[in-house]
């Protein structure tokens, strides 16, 4: 149940999870199938899909793609990037749950992929080392197209390039799947796994699901 009060200290934010919590708790004995299934997941899982997608509060994978408890194996991470844990993960469930679906899932004005972007125009960007990190994952995906945006001269539209950035990373994470691991390159090419790439739009609500 949404609350509406925004919380304006941490303490204040965990209250609210723990009222969250409880809530859940108090439900599980309710007649809906999807708390029915919760006993059956304690023991094993076996989720119809892997998603990889970014840590922004806007896109909540389950809600979007109106799935339930134990369907999803998710990863979320800040610019849907692909790096060894989340690679790791992906074999993980691929292997172990034998799940034949991996969703690479960007969105609309994706935080990091704008931050990427503003530190190509303005090289005088500051980050801390971390979030660094991300943006340098993301980076490649996105200075070809800064380059060839700047190319004849003309000022860079800043929200046009965010937009082809967004769906660039996408499929760069998805090529960084297919070919940067053993284990994964030979589902993909044995039929027995498929990896794809998709973009939530946060104004429709809409999944586009992007050409390989």
């Amino acid at each position: 149940m949404p609350n509406d009060k925004r919380p304006n200290t941490g303490q204040e934010a965990l209250e609210l999870l723990k009222e969250g919590n409880a809530r859940y708790v108090d439900s599980l004995s309710s007649t809906d199938v999807l708390m029915q299934r919760r006993p059956e997941l304690v023991k094993d899982q076996d989720p119809l899909a892997i998603i990889l997608g970014c840590s922004d509060a806007r896109v909540p994978v389950e809600i979007v793609f109106d799935q339930g408890l134990g369907d999803l194996f998710v990863i979320r991470v800040a610019g849907n990037i692909v790096a060894p844990s989340q690679i790791g993960s992906i074999e993980f469930a691929a292997e172990k749950f034998g799940t034949k679906l991996v969703v690479v899932l960007g969105h609309s004005h994706c935080g990091a992929v704008t931050a990427c972007v503003d530190a190509l125009i303005n090289p005088e960007q500051n980050y801390s080392p971390n979030l660094q990190s991300i943006v340098d994952r993301i980076r490649p995906s996105v200075y070809n197209l800064h380059e060839l945006a700047t190319a004849n001269g003309q000022d860079v539209d800043a929200d046009e390039l965010v937009d082809r950035s967004i769906r660039a990373n996408v499929r760069m994470s998805v090529s960084q799947l297919k070919h940067g691991s053993r284990a994964l390159e030979d589902l993909t090419n044995s039929g027995q796994l498929l990896v794809v790439g998709a973009e939530y739009d946060l104004e429709t609500g809409k999944v586009r699901f992007l050409d390989s």
